[in-house]
């Protein structure tokens, strides 16, 4: 539904009509709403040939209740609005580009000394390669700099017979708002700030699906 009707229907529920049965006039609605009689007359209509709003006709205006479905509508905006107000001190948000990197990724999450400590902490065994993304805006590079100093979820560095690993600390994530993974920041990295790696229990390029150049949503947990 374009934000034109969508607006028409706040109002509506503003004024309580999805308790009872409202009297409007089309002249007063379009002042609500910012528009002309004639207009005002059409968001109706439209609201109601889309089943979100019953109206029937008096010689007085038009008694509007929003229905089932324009209820149905609005919870779902409601509880979209609610998960991403509520907490917002729990979460980070951050877009980055999809670009193809170095598999320096990948040889770190095969390695067994981190996939045990990923079961066990994450609740998953990652694929074997990471999601690399790219970070433009200011804003991201801020918030991934915040991820830096806080504490996430480390992973424990260890030896073995080729050499050290390092501590790595993760955050969990959800992926376009789909796909559960987590953000790996990997302290000996070639990757500068301006990179983000990606660690789910599948394949994200095929799972979402991903290409090169594609913009991906994080919404990353702090807790």
């Amino acid at each position: 539904m374009d934000g034109d009707l969508w607006f028409a229907l706040l109002q509506i529920f503003k004024m309580g009509g999805h308790t009872r049965q409202i009297l409007l006039g089309t002249t007063d609605f379009g002042k609500m709403i910012g528009v002309s009689q004639q207009t005002a007359s059409r968001r109706l209509l439209e609201l109601a040939e889309k089943g979100l709003i019953s109206r029937e006709l008096t010689p007085e205006g038009q008694l509007i209740f929003i229905n089932e479905k324009g209820l149905e509508l609005i919870k779902e905006v409601y509880n979209t609005l609610k998960m991403g107000l509520e907490g917002v001190d729990k979460v980070k948000f951050l877009n980055g580009y999809v670009f193809s990197g170095f598999g320096e990724g990948a040889y770190y999450v095969t390695k067994s000394g981190y996939r045990e400590q990923f079961a066990e902490k994450l609740g998953f065994v990652p694929f074997p390669g990471t999601l690399n993304l790219k970070l433009r805006s200011a804003a991201d590079l801020k918030a991934r700099s915040d991820l830096e100093g806080l504490p996430g979820i480390t992973i424990k560095g260890f030896v073995n017979s080729e050499r050290t690993y390092g501590d790595v600390k993760c955050f969990p994530a959800k992926i376009n708002d789909k796909v559960d993974g987590a953000v790996l920041m990997i302290r000996r990295t070639h990757y500068g700030k301006d990179v983000l790696e990606i660690i789910a229990p599948e394949n994200l390029r095929k799972a979402l699906p991903l290409k090169d150049g594609d913009m991906v949503q994080l919404k990353v947990h702090l807790e």
